[in-house]
């Protein structure tokens, strides 16, 4: 009894580890490449969509923004200035 447990746990591991993607975005560049074929793949090297593109032309291939960028969303909070009314006497 304790073999066949054991089989099926380390088939269950196994088929469990085969799942696991690395990540496929780099955070570090804004704009990545989604390359369409044979093998599906991503390529986050870009700074901006117009170099992407530049890339893309002739390929199977669409540009998009990085979801994962690590600056995105870092930066100074918006600025709200507070009007103050004066009352004319």
């Amino acid at each position: 009894m304790r073999i066949p447990a054991l089989a099926v746990l380390a088939l269950g591991t196994v088929l469990a580890s085969a799942s696991v993607h690395a990540q496929t975005y780099d955070p570090s560049y804004p704009v990545c490449l989604h390359v369409y074929g044979p093998l599906n793949y991503y390529e986050c090297r870009y700074t901006s969509l117009a170099q992407c593109n530049a890339s893309a032309s002739g390929r199977s291939a669409q540009c998009l923004v990085n979801p994962f960028f690590a600056t995105a969303g870092i930066g100074e909070p918006p600025v709200h200035y507070r009007r103050h009314h004066h009352r004319a006497y």
